[in-house]
């Protein structure tokens, strides 16, 4: 199901990310929810989880155990 809001993301997603991070999870994941219509329930949700760890992995690198801005980006 979307997310209204940040706070409504998953606790490891919440406790792990930089919130501008958590921003473009939240924001990718909705988008796909919606662009998945067609998908059953199970495949709709792990195909959005996995657009929204690709956009923010676009934007972020994981360093040990914290994720970071790439280099010349906003974080």
């Amino acid at each position: 199901m979307p997310y209204p809001s940040i706070d409504d993301l998953p606790v490891p997603i919440r406790s792990h990310l930089p919130l501008h991070a958590q921003e473009i999870f939240r924001s990718a994941f909705n988008n796909a929810w919606s662009s998945y219509a067609d998908r059953g329930p199970k495949q709709r949700e792990e195909v959005a989880h996995r657009v929204a760890w690709a956009a923010v992995k676009r934007r972020y690198r994981k360093e040990g155990d914290q994720w970071v801005a790439r280099n010349g980006r906003r974080p």
